[in-house]
């Protein structure tokens, strides 16, 4: 197993285990592609995974945001943290999301948030083991679509 950040070469794989995210999905390769090319392009983002024989199996991407509150500390933001339905309960989604939190560090954030579906209680109970509270805050959202 390889842990590393993910790459161009990663993109098919990493839209198939997004599958499992979004089965309703519909983006073609063509469109990805060019949304790859400005994920790259900005070094604020960073795409995290566990790679098994080529596979991204466990991903998650973080992304630094520049705040002028706070000593002028930023923020890191972690989205898409998903594990293929095979490899799950293996601590992997635990390696990669470590991943993400050293890249908010590095950054000088001063904290790391991230969202998660209400109904996600095993998912909610991942994160509080991983040291974030999800009482301190109240996320809200607006769907664009």
């Amino acid at each position: 197993m390889e842990f590393r950040i993910l790459t161009e070469q990663d993109l098919e794989s990493l839209l198939e285990l997004y599958k499992q995210l979004q089965p309703d999905d519909s983006s073609s390769m063509e469109d990805s592609k060019i949304v790859w090319q400005e994920i790259e392009d900005n070094q604020d983002i960073r795409y995290f995974g566990a790679i098994d024989n080529g596979k991204v199996v466990s991903t998650c991407y973080a992304v630094y945001i520049p705040n002028l509150t706070r000593n002028n500390r930023g923020i890191c933001f972690i989205e898409n943290v998903v594990t293929d339905k095979d490899y799950r309960n293996r601590g992997l989604a635990s390696k990669v999301m470590d991943m993400a939190i050293s890249y908010a560090k590095e950054k000088g954030c001063y904290k790391v948030i991230l969202q998660s579906g209400n109904s996600r209680a095993d998912a909610h109970r991942f994160y509080e083991n991983k040291g974030f509270d999800g009482n301190t805050k109240k996320a809200f959202d607006m769907r664009l679509e």
